[in-house]
């Protein structure tokens, strides 16, 4: 339920920092008032929402890696209702078909962990049509085929950590 709003904050800022504030709340589809309490004080599905869109607009390997970083930190840190809340809705724009399915599997090992339905938007997305393995050495491939946790796997991604480790 909703808690009624019946007082008001104001705070001064310089007409630039206005409209960032504004374009910002205008790209995220949201009121003004809405984003900025989003900012603030963020729920988990506003969190992973947040964080998704931070992946994808990451540019560098470097920023993808932390963007997920701050997808994992936060499935993790939800507690199972929320979780359930914050994985019901697909990203507002989708991912490429690498980090779609990489998003995927880690919501799937996140669901398992927790006892949790996975949301139909999840199993909707097809698994790669290639194999794709997280070292570029072929010495290590067996390893990775038989490492990679099963929601990973099923995907045609081959890794060798999942939800809750890193590389």
């Amino acid at each position: 339920m909703k808690e009624s709003r019946s007082t008001q904050l104001q705070i001064r800022i310089s007409p630039a920092q206005k409209r960032a504030i504004q374009a910002a709340a205008r790209r995220a589809g949201r009121s003004v008032s809405a984003w900025v309490l989003g900012r603030l004080l963020p729920s988990g599905a506003e969190e992973l929402a947040s964080a998704i869109a931070g992946l994808g607009e990451a540019r560098s390997g470097n920023e993808r890696a932390f963007a997920f970083a701050e997808i994992l930190d936060l499935l993790n840190r939800l507690s199972r209702e929320e979780l359930t809340m914050a994985i019901e809705h697909p990203p507002a724009r989708p991912l490429d078909p690498y980090w779609s399915n990489y998003l995927a599997a880690t919501i799937e090992q996140a669901a398992a962990a927790r006892n949790i339905r996975v949301p139909d938007w999840v199993k909707a997305i097809p698994p790669l049509d290639e194999p794709v393995f997280g070292s570029s050495l072929s010495s290590l491939r067996l390893h990775l085929l038989l490492a990679s946790p099963p929601p990973f796997a099923a995907r045609n991604l081959f890794i060798d950590t999942a939800l809750g480790g890193r590389v």
